[in-house]
C-alpha cells in the first residue's frame, strides 16, 4: 500500500527512456496505405480519411475549402439533414478539415457502430453534389462571419502577416474576401471534388480500440474506390514577400487593443536546424515560463500572452511571434521582442533555465505519447511529412544533449530583427 507520508521520488524528465509505439500498415486492394494503431481500453474508434487536398491545388481561391466543408451536405440519395441524422443517430461525429495541403474527414464512433457508418463516407467521398441551395447558404453564412471577423484586429493581423511572410499569390499567403464567396459555383466545387477526393490521393489513420473485422470492412468499402490511382502533381509556387519589413495598419480608430505579429521564413522539419530551433523558440517564447512571458506578460504588464511558434507547414515555413496588446504599448511591446533577442544573441543561456525548458519539453512529449489518439496524430504527423520513427529518436536526443552554445549560435543565425516582418493592426 502507498505511504502517503514519505514524499515520492521526482525524476527529471531528462531521464525518461522515451519510446514511441509501432504503427501497424497495410494496403487496402487500391494501394491505399492504412496506418493503425490499436490501443485504449474504451470501445471508441477513431478513423481519418487524409486527401491531397488542401489550398495549394485550388486554381481558384476558397474552392478547397469550401468543397471540403460542403462534403457533409448532400448525395444523390441523402440530404445534408439525413447525413447528420445518420451519424447522430449511432453517437458518432464526423468532422472535415481544409488545411494548406490536405484536407481530411475524420470519423469519431463506438467501434461497434462501423458497419453502419463506413458505407455513409464512403458515399459522401464518391457521390455528393452539392445542393445549389446549400452552397448559398454557405456563401451567406461566411459573408456575414467575414464581415464580423474584419472589424478584429488579430484576424486582420493573421491574415497580413502570412502574405507579407509568402506573398499574396502563395497558398499560405492568400485570404478571403466577400468576391471570392459571390464567385464560387457548383461546377468548380464538383470539379474539384472529382478530381482531389472521388479520384484522389487519399490515405487512413485510424486509431483507438480496433475492431478484428475494421481491416475487411475499409477494404469492402474504400478498396475498390478509384483513389491512389495516379500521383498528385506538386504544384511550385515562389515565396514573394513584401518589400517593406514594417507594417502599421489602423482597422479601429476607437479600438484599445492592437494587434502584434512578427515573422521570419524559416525552413521546414526537413532542415538540421529545425529540432534544436524548437528548444530555442521554447526558450524565447513557447511556453507559459518563456522569456517573452516573463518580460512583457509577467513584468511590464503589456499582454495576457504572447507566443512564439513555427509554423508546421509542410513546405516553406515561417517563425512567428504573436500577441495582442494594450494600443498605447504595441510599440513598447515589439521594441522588448527585439530586446529578448538580443540577449539571446549575446548571452548563453544558463543551465538551470535550459534544464527547465528540456524537462518541459520532454514532458509534453511524454504527454503526447499518452493514448491512441495522440499517438496516431504523431505518426500522421511523420508520414505525411515523409518523415519516419528516427524523427522522433533524433528529436528526443537533440532536446537532451543540445547545449547552451549550440543555442547561442542558432540565434544568432535566426533571431535577427532585420529579418523579421513586424506589423501592427490597431
Amino acid at each position: 500500500m502507498l505511504n502517503r507520508k514519505i514524499q515520492p521520488t521526482i525524476t527529471d524528465a531528462v531521464s525518461f527512456d522515451l519510446k514511441l509505439r509501432t504503427c501497424e500498415q497495410y494496403q487496402l486492394d487500391n494501394t491505399i496505405p492504412v496506418y493503425s494503431m490499436n490501443a485504449g481500453t474504451q470501445e471508441v474508434l477513431m478513423i481519418e480519411w487524409v486527401f491531397k487536398a488542401g489550398n495549394w491545388f485550388e486554381q481558384k481561391n476558397i474552392v478547397a475549402g469550401t468543397t471540403n466543408f460542403l462534403l457533409k451536405n448532400g448525395t444523390s440519395t441523402k440530404t445534408a439533414y439525413q447525413i447528420n441524422d445518420h451519424f447522430e443517430f449511432y453517437g458518432a461525429y464526423l468532422n472535415r478539415t481544409c488545411y494548406n495541403e490536405t484536407a481530411s474527414i475524420t470519423l469519431h464512433c463506438l467501434s461497434k457502430h462501423i458497419d453502419e457508418l463506413l458505407p455513409v463516407v464512403a458515399e459522401l467521398i464518391t457521390d455528393s453534389i452539392f445542393p445549389e441551395e446549400e452552397l448559398t447558404t454557405y456563401q451567406q453564412n461566411q459573408k456575414q462571419k467575414l464581415s464580423v471577423n474584419l472589424k478584429k484586429c488579430d484576424f486582420i493581423a493573421n491574415r497580413l502577416i502570412d502574405e507579407y511572410v509568402y506573398g499574396f499569390h502563395h497558398p499560405y499567403g492568400k485570404y478571403t474576401s466577400t468576391l471570392d464567396y459571390d464567385q464560387l459555383t457548383r461546377d468548380e466545387l464538383i470539379g474539384f471534388f472529382n478530381r482531389f477526393y472521388a479520384e484522389g490521393h487519399c490515405t487512413i489513420f485510424t486509431a483507438g480500440k480496433i475492431p478484428s473485422n475494421l481491416q475487411s470492412q475499409l477494404n469492402k468499402y474504400f478498396g475498390a474506390l478509384p483513389l491512389q490511382q495516379r500521383a498528385i502533381p506538386h504544384i511550385q509556387y515562389n515565396r514573394q514577400s513584401a518589400v517593406e519589413k514594417k507594417h502599421l495598419l489602423i482597422n479601429d480608430e476607437n479600438g484599445v487593443q492592437g494587434a502584434v505579429r512578427i515573422a521570419r521564413p524559416f525552413p521546414n522539419k526537413h532542415h538540421p536546424d529545425y529540432q534544436k530551433t524548437q528548444i530555442l523558440n521554447n526558450i524565447f517564447g513557447g511556453f507559459f515560463g518563456s522569456r517573452l512571458m516573463s518580460n512583457i506578460r509577467e513584468d511590464k504588464g503589456y499582454t495576457y500572452g504572447i507566443h512564439s511558434y513555427i509554423q508546421n507547414h509542410m513546405g516553406e515555413t515561417a517563425w512567428m511571434i504573436s500577441t495582442e496588446a494594450g494600443r498605447d504599448v504595441c510599440e513598447a511591446t515589439i521594441s522588448e521582442v527585439y530586446k529578448e533577442m538580443e540577449i539571446l544573441r549575446n548571452e548563453p543561456v544558463d543551465e538551470d533555465e535550459l534544464s527547465l525548458v528540456k524537462n518541459y519539453m520532454l514532458g509534453t512529449v511524454l504527454g503526447d505519447l499518452d493514448g491512441p489518439f495522440q499517438l496516431i496524430a504523431r505518426w500522421k504527423n511523420y508520414v505525411l511529412n515523409n518523415l519516419d520513427e528516427q524523427y522522433f529518436y533524433n528529436s528526443v536526443e537533440l532536446i537532451k544533449t543540445t547545449g547552451a552554445e549550440e543555442l547561442n549560435e542558432l540565434a544568432k543565425k535566426y533571431l535577427k530583427p532585420e529579418e523579421f516582418y513586424e506589423l501592427t493592426v490597431i
